[in-house]
């Protein structure tokens, strides 16, 4: 019985090379962006700050000027058990954006616990021996972007962001959330590219994009992280003036392709809306969400901006519900002319 409690243990261990039937994949969407996960998600249309570096390039062509800093962490759960699966997503960014040219950063550190196995025998006698040893992974992404923007015309704007990727995952056969994010991961280099557009029609907005064009792989085998190819169509509608008392964008966005998580696949439809208060110099936001495939989860978001000094904002923003791979909350400080 011991040696079989051995064996379970160490097959429960190397088979976290993770679950290890499919390479590892990327983030979702709504890991980036303390307005878009405010409004749920729904964000491609409107994407009218500085993080339109990584929700649609082509939002680049919106505003004169804008500099986001953010912090987000998703929990999944939010009381972590100490099994498996668990994990913890943090985010943290700094993004500007001129007329014609984004500059942006975003670290992105995923720390998981696998789920536990049991080592329950299945002889004549069922006795629960206990849980065998979990593995822990932690994966490291680094982006560094640049881009570009061109309106054709006064209707159409296309964009690119062309990034230089340090990333790597790392993989321990036993241990805590906060093991997983103390592990030192070894990183490699790849070039990856994204790509946006937006088509304008008075204050309506339709808006497409795709993430990692190219599908860059780092490590090697079972084992290696893929940022596969993303992509999300939104459309949006303004109403107000800006120097008016209010401001209205309502939006909806839906995922075109799915994307693998440690608990299943994701593909999210979403809808939002923000009013901003302008003589306040307050936003108010909510949105909902849904995971579409497998079981219908769903999660409920709200958020609020305030200024502080002219043309600069706190963000903020919380997520709920029983779609596990949104629940968290993220803060950022936002300047824009």
């Amino acid at each position: 019985m011991k040696t079989f409690r051995v064996v379970l243990t160490f097959v429960s261990s190397v088979s976290f090379v993770f679950l290890g039937h499919r390479p590892v994949s990327a983030q979702i969407y709504e890991t980036v962006g303390t307005r878009a996960q405010g409004m749920g998600g729904a964000f491609v249309a409107v994407a009218d700050d500085a993080t339109a570096t990584w929700w649609n390039p082509a939002g680049l062509i919106l505003t004169y000027f804008s500099a986001v800093v953010e912090q987000s962490e998703i929990d999944d759960p939010q009381d972590a058990p100490s099994v498996g699966p668990v994990s913890r997503s943090v985010p943290r960014s700094f993004a500007v954006t001129f007329p014609a040219l984004g500059l942006s950063y975003y670290r992105l550190r995923i720390s998981e616990i696998a789920p536990a196995i049991s080592t329950e025998t299945g002889q004549a006698v069922r006795q629960d021996l206990g849980v065998a040893a979990t593995g822990v992974r932690s994966r490291l992404l680094n982006e560094f972007g640049a881009t570009v923007g061109q309106s054709l015309g006064g209707h159409v704007i296309l964009a690119s962001t062309f990034k230089i990727v340090r990333a790597g995952v790392v993989t321990a056969p036993s241990g805590s959330l906060d093991d997983a994010s103390a592990l030192d991961v070894p990183l490699e280099t790849s070039g990856d590219l994204d790509v946006g557009g937006l088509v304008r029609f008075g204050r309506t907005r339709v808006g497409v994009t795709v993430k990692h064009l190219n599908e860059p792989t780092f490590g090697e085998g079972k084992g290696a992280l893929v940022l596969k190819r993303q992509a999300r169509a939104g459309i949006a509608w303004i109403g107000g003036q800006p120097l008016g008392p209010a401001m209205i964008t309502t939006a909806f966005d839906a995922d075109l392709t799915k994307t693998s998580t440690l608990v299943g696949d994701v593909r999210h439809i979403s809808a939002g809306a923000e009013l901003l208060l302008t003589r306040q110099k307050v936003s108010l936001r909510g949105g909902i969400s849904s995971n579409t495939l497998g079981d219908v989860t769903n999660s409920g978001s709200f958020g609020a901006s305030i200024g502080v000094l002219q043309g600069v904002y706190l963000d903020g923003a919380k997520t709920f519900g029983s779609d596990r791979s949104r629940s968290g909350w993220s803060v950022g400080l936002r300047l824009t002319i």
